[in-house]
């Protein structure tokens, strides 16, 4: 069990340590070098989408042929059209704009760019958490390397991500240690959301694939409606698409040597 805590606990750690920059960058993060990062944080989900969430659920879903899909495709589309929800009914701010996105709200700038780094975690939260819960059901599709994986994985991409939130919190005018503060805040929500699908899981295992899938469509909205159109803005695109080559690559082989 102490194995399976550490797993749960090493995505904020890595939140924790990208948003520690902050104490080390003395200017706000230059756009070519956010650009780059989240090209790789895209490459680590969607890998990590299709080795660790979306074939496992096709493997353990309990049907043969064509019909092995069917969890895997529905849990798919329900991940998105969650997030889909979240995004519309949640207040947010994305660094580098200025208008915000969902609702009309009365929150400060700070939180609304909090708010938008915590969406981005929840989802990845999910994906530890489901991968935790297979391992405890007995799946065989999900070793316990395999989840050290995805949580190494997502730990190694939320370095640059908290960095890429506590810098423009800093920019905004807080102090070094409050955007610390608020950047390593907004990766709790990730144990937050394991425990929670851990907790569903206990209660929903023959729906196991199905939450492997929904965890994958709510990374993959997340990479297709937010990362990955942020990353290719302005000039210098072409370093976002290495970046997202080497995130790719990066958890691929994780996958595959630890798993």
């Amino acid at each position: 069990m102490g194995g399976l805590a550490i797993i749960l606990l090493l995505p904020l750690l890595g939140t924790v340590l990208g948003s520690g920059f902050v104490f080390f960058m003395k200017n706000n993060m230059s756009a070519t070098l956010q650009r780059t990062l989240l090209g790789f944080a895209s490459g680590v989900m969607v890998a990590a989408s299709v080795w660790s969430l979306l074939i496992p659920a096709i493997e353990s879903s309990g049907y043969d042929g064509a019909m092995s899909v069917m969890p895997a495709t529905v849990g798919f589309l329900l991940g998105i059209v969650f997030l889909l929800l979240i995004d519309q009914i949640t207040p947010h701010l994305h660094p580098g704009e200025n208008t915000p996105e969902g609702p009309r709200s009365r929150l400060s700038r700070t939180t609304m760019l909090a708010l938008a780094v915590t969406i981005h975690n929840f989802p990845e939260g999910m994906a530890v958490g489901v991968v935790i819960a297979s391992i405890l059901q007995g799946s065989e599709s999900i070793s316990v390397a395999a989840a050290l994986a995805v949580s190494v994985g997502i730990a190694i991409q939320n370095i640059p991500e908290g960095a890429i939130i506590s810098m423009p919190l800093r920019a905004e005018g807080n102090s070094r240690l409050k955007a610390f503060l608020i950047g390593s805040l907004s990766g709790v929500v990730e144990p937050i959301g394991s425990v929670l699908i851990i907790l569903l899981a206990s209660l929903m295992q023959p729906f196991l694939p199905y939450l492997l899938a929904f965890a994958a469509g709510a990374m993959m909205y997340v990479v297709v409606e937010e990362l990955i159109p942020e990353a290719s803005t302005g000039e210098h695109s072409n370093l976002a698409t290495i970046g997202f080559a080497i995130g790719f690559a990066l958890m691929m082989v994780l996958d595959v040597v630890l798993g």
